[in-house]
């Protein structure tokens, strides 16, 4: 039952991978073949070729026709458009990121729950069977449970031919292993934090050199157009690594608490309730 429930988030872990990249990359990929080019050419001066002389009677219309094709040309990109150009490879890693870091925050989410660690009823019908002393009853009932205080009850009572000390201790062995579990989950939350403000950083870095490139090259002073590609690369990566990263820091802080405060309340009431046991007079049998 319980390598089930594992595979199953697994598979549903790996199934919201899948939906949400197909979901943004078509979207992406489809804006993609958009206006940029007929852009990129419309703001090349060069690469516009030159009208031909107009009559003498279209000159009016002809002198005017140019302006306005200069002045429609670069609105005709969009704001998402434009930072998906500027930010080139390092913005298709942040993307593939922030989806991983969804997909984490959301299973964690669901994983993180009070009741997969402490769930009511359980709790309540154990203290029921250990008042009408079946303790076999209760030490079954432990068995029978997926959630994180059955499984620790289970290996204690499982334990108690040994002494209440041994049972106690391992008690805390699970404890300590489940949590290292939850906290083995939890840090790619924290690696993503600390990676995706790199990553951005690294496409400031690229941006800047493009842009001094330009300088370098160049015999006359460049135009602010020239210099725009590399500084815009530079800023969009920077934006778009922060925003990957402060929301993954923020969901990895928020997890890691509640996950140490389920492990404190599921030893205090574990440890609580195995202290109603009578130790060394009922041992509930080896599975």
């Amino acid at each position: 039952m319980r390598a089930t429930i594992g595979e199953q988030a697994s598979s549903r872990f790996g199934l919201g991978m899948v939906l949400c990249l197909a979901l943004v990359w078509g979207t992406v990929l489809t804006g993609s073949w958009g206006v940029f080019p007929a852009v990129a050419q419309a703001q090349d001066g060069e690469a516009t070729p030159a009208p031909e002389a107009p009559a003498a009677s279209e000159a009016p219309a002809a002198s005017e026709a140019p302006a306005s094709s200069n002045n429609d040309g670069p609105k005709q990109q969009s704001f998402l458009m434009w930072m998906i150009n500027a930010s080139g490879i390092f913005g298709a890693i942040l993307m593939v990121l922030s989806i991983v870091m969804m997909a984490l925050v959301m299973t964690n989410v669901m994983q993180v729950k009070r009741d997969v660690f402490i769930p009511g009823d359980f709790v309540n019908e154990f203290q029921q069977k250990l008042e009408a002393k079946d303790y076999k009853g209760a030490y079954d009932l432990s068995k029978a449970d997926d959630s994180l205080i059955a499984r620790i009850l289970s290996v204690g009572m499982s334990r108690l031919d040994r002494g209440y000390s041994a049972a106690i201790e391992g008690m805390q062995e699970v404890g300590e292993e489940e949590n290292m579990n939850y906290e083995h989950r939890l840090s790619y939350l924290a690696l993503i934090a600390s990676v995706a403000p790199m990553i951005g950083l690294m496409g400031t870095v690229y941006g800047m050199i493009l842009s001094f490139q330009k300088i370098a090259t160049a015999t006359v002073a460049p135009k602010p157009s020239e210099l725009a590609d590399g500084i815009s690369t530079a800023l969009f990566t920077t934006l778009e690594g922060l925003a990957v990263a402060i929301p993954a820091m923020v969901a990895y802080s928020m997890l890691r608490n509640r996950v140490a405060r389920y492990m404190l309340e599921v030893g205090m009431i574990s440890e609580g309730l195995m202290g109603r046991l009578p130790i060394g007079k009922s041992q509930p049998p080896q599975a």
